[in-house]
């Protein structure tokens, strides 16, 4: 499927005229092929943006919001065009292609309810006859750099509140799922959104730095946010601190999942299966270092080893559970981490085995510091086991992590749990749930590692616009010279 950029409300493509190929994880059969944007197109796009700014900035709340509406319903309407897609570009199951759908749909709605929710306020002034007010303003262009693992969440994510709030968009396709990211911007222009408000751009894994650079570097942007890994983050945070512009980062996690000696077991094994296993692993959530308590260790990893032996693993064209890891390099990467815990000590009580990027649901019993798998991100269907001594060492163990973004604590005892769960260093954390959830209107985002800022309902606002001081005063003020 040959794809193109969105610039205006124009397929265009590449300035050099080259293009590039996602060829599918399962059947190496090329599964998209789309431009490959250079920094002229870039520019074109951040232009496209800035042209229809002044415009859409002053469109109105309910126009605004009847357009995200539109957009919401035209959304779901395509869940088999989305499906297709991140089947064939990412090696998704069809389930998870249509939450992906489901869940961004609804993103597109909240946002659209935010759009009469940009309020400020009166502050009292010490100067005779002055009004003083806070208000929020559109901020300009906003770049949104969108990763391949849940693309139509993200990518959605990245450009909903930003034009809820009044600004136009700029969305940095991923070189992985190109087709998928670039139906999200026919999407809005179906719903009507005016020519240049929403411009999405692809681009070859090779131009992604000069790309990346030259979407945050251009005078015209005003905010910049980016889901991905960690260390990209950190080279997009330090682009933009150069010339200080603010950027909204969601990056990597190392989710624990503490299960107190209290806990339902058999609820903290459903949890942490689904946690650790959906999308191959392959979520910023994921459940990845699972913290059990010694107590009730044996029980729990041998219920739980039980369910991941259980779960099918194959072609996500087929009724599986875990579909492909996005490539062979990664799925190579995976395994290494599963070699390397097995060779200094770990016990491996489920899975293990693979076939290209198919890999079975993998649990590690016994892991320690020392073991890849216990510092590094798997990002695959390959999890820790961690046994503890008592509640002290397993929040101790859950925050010996760069990373912040989710975790969860299993326990009966709620206030202990909750006391638990106020000590974990995290953006996020669910008391009897699985690490992995998202709902559109909360605020979605972490802390240390996993970045900062937060995605979701009201919070997302102050991310996106700009609050300035503004006063009406007595023109005939008293001035002491």
């Amino acid at each position: 499927m040959d794809e193109r950029l969105l610039i205006g409300d124009q397929d265009a493509s590449a300035q050099s005229g080259v293009t590039f190929e996602r060829r599918d994880p399962v059947t190496d059969e090329v599964a998209t092929r789309a431009p490959a944007a250079g920094v002229e197109d870039a520019n074109r796009a951040i232009e496209a943006a800035a042209a229809a700014f002044p415009q859409w900035s002053e469109t109105g709340p309910g126009e605004r919001r009847a357009l995200l509406l539109k957009a919401a319903d035209l959304m779901q309407a395509n869940v088999e065009r989305f499906t297709e897609l991140m089947v064939k570009e990412t090696g998704a199951t069809a389930p998870w292609a249509g939450f992906n759908v489901m869940l961004a749909s609804n993103m597109l709605r909240e946002a659209a309810a935010m759009t009469t929710q940009i309020t400020g306020e009166v502050i009292p002034s010490d100067k005779p006859g002055t009004t003083a007010l806070a208000i929020r303003q559109p901020a300009g262009v906003c770049v949104g750099m969108a990763p391949w693992n849940a693309p139509v969440i993200l990518g959605t994510r990245a450009v909903a509140m930003p034009l809820a709030c009044g600004n136009t968009v700029v969305l940095k396709a991923s070189e992985l799922c190109p087709g998928t990211h670039r139906l999200i911007g026919e999407v809005l222009t179906e719903a009507g959104f005016p020519a240049g408000v929403i411009n999405v751009v692809t681009h070859a894994a090779a131009d992604a730095p000069k790309v990346v650079e030259a979407l945050i570097v251009h005078p015209a942007v005003r905010r910049v946010n980016f889901t991905g890994s960690t260390p990209v983050g950190k080279i997009i945070a330090e682009i933009a601190a150069r010339h200080l512009k603010p950027v909204l980062l969601e990056l990597g996690g190392k989710a624990p999942l503490i299960v107190l000696d209290d806990a339902d077991i058999d609820a903290a094994v459903n949890a942490a299966a689904f946690g650790a296993f959906l999308n191959q692993g392959q979520i910023c959530m994921s459940t990845e270092r699972i913290i059990v308590d010694e107590k009730v260790a044996d029980e729990f990893v041998a219920k739980l080893a039980a369910k991941a032996k259980a779960l099918p693993a194959g072609n996500p064209r087929e009724h599986v559970v875990l579909g492909s890891i996005v490539s062979a390099e990664e799925a190579e990467r995976v395994e290494g981490l599963v070699k390397d815990a097995v060779a200094k000590g770990g016990t491996l009580v489920a899975g293990g085995n693979r076939n290209g990027t198919i890999m079975e649901a993998t649990l590690v019993d016994n892991v320690v510091p020392g073991m890849r798998m216990y510092e590094e991100e798997s990002f695959g269907p390959a999890k820790s086991i961690i046994r503890v001594k008592g509640v002290e060492e397993a929040i101790r163990i859950a925050n010996d992590t760069e990373y912040g973004l989710s975790s969860a604590v299993f326990g009966r005892d709620i206030q202990r749990a909750l006391q638990v769960a106020k000590r974990i260093q995290s953006g996020i954390c669910h008391i009897n749930g699985p690490t992995v959830g998202d709902e559109a209107q909360m605020p979605f985002g972490g802390v240390k590692g996993s970045g900062y800022g937060r995605f979701g309902g009201k919070a997302a606002i102050a991310e996106f616009t700009d609050l300035r001081w503004i006063t009406i005063e007595d023109p005939n003020q008293h001035y002491p010279f």
